[in-house]
């Protein structure tokens, strides 16, 4: 199992942000281009499935408390 590692996200936010890599990119040969351009197409596909699953998580959450609410509700009318 994959262990969360914020210190690798922050890492990594800081090279995009700090213009680096676009740097990297330019000065690169062919080859470690085309794996730079692998890797961005690979974290936004990372980034996508993490909106799906965040999207998930949320939903069955509320889904979830939706659902013990109408429970607790429908006890609530039944004991009146």
């Amino acid at each position: 199992m994959a262990a969360l590692n914020s210190n690798y996200i922050e890492e990594l936010t800081d090279y995009l942000k700090s213009g680096d890599l676009e740097e990297d990119f330019k000065w690169s040969a062919e080859e470690r281009r085309e794996e730079i351009l692998g890797f961005l197409e690979q974290l936004m596909d990372l980034g996508e499935l993490a909106d799906e699953t965040a999207t998930k998580i949320i939903f069955k959450g509320q889904l979830g408390m939706l659902l013990h609410a109408k429970k607790g509700h429908a006890e609530d009318t039944r004991d009146a």
